[in-house]
């Protein structure tokens, strides 16, 4: 009989959550964050999220924004798990998000080349793209070693060589830097698919 893998806990959220994170020169701070949450099940139902941070020389043009279609989902992603992620940690982008409704989410391409994911809320459009991308891996992080220090978070990643973060058709500054994920190296730039976070008892 095979060896079977069990998390326990409860399972407060599943879906997806790629994310790109930028920046200008490797050895400096992160310019641009954007993580986007497919979310399929959880306390607040199902829905979607895009978090969007800039440089504060960019507020003017488009502010820190959330661009969701559940904001009770989104908030709740925000203050419980979004704040706890190393590139957002402490990051003051947080305390002025604004939320506003999307109007259409899409994903474009094909996880073993080019994909994308593209929202549209009013006269806001943001288009996240990964370019070269490698080969999937899985694996469990215990909570010890998750963003939140309170999760099992088994997942499915796949790195890429490139992203960009289009908004209204102009490409954001910055590239994503080396990383490394479950002894793989990929970038700051990674899709993340069939992700659940379980708090452990």
């Amino acid at each position: 009989m095979s060896d079977v893998v069990r998390f326990p806990g409860t399972v407060e959220w599943s879906g997806e959550n790629p994310g790109i994170y930028l920046k200008a020169r490797p050895d400096g701070p992160f310019t641009t964050l954007a993580t986007f949450f497919r979310v399929i099940l959880s306390p607040h139902g199902r829905g979607h999220a895009l978090v969007l941070l800039q440089p504060p020389s960019d507020y003017t043009r488009t502010p820190n924004v959330c661009l969701t279609d559940n904001e009770p989902l989104a908030r709740w992603l925000v203050e419980n798990f979004v704040v706890h992620f190393a590139a957002f940690r402490g990051h003051d982008g947080l305390n002025n998000l604004v939320y506003r409704p999307l109007d259409s989410v899409a994903s474009g391409g094909d996880p073993t080349n080019i994909y994308s994911e593209t929202v549209k809320a009013g006269d806001l459009t943001v288009q996240l793209t990964w370019s070269g991308l490698g080969l999937p891996f899985c694996f469990a992080n215990g909570p010890a070693a998750s963003s939140t220090g309170r999760h099992h978070m088994p997942s499915l990643f796949i790195g890429c060589l490139d992203a960009s973060i289009q908004v209204n058709g102009k490409r954001l500054a910055g590239s994503p830097i080396p990383r490394e994920v479950a002894g793989r190296k990929i970038t700051t730039a990674m899709l993340a698919f069939a992700e659940s976070w379980v708090r452990a008892e």
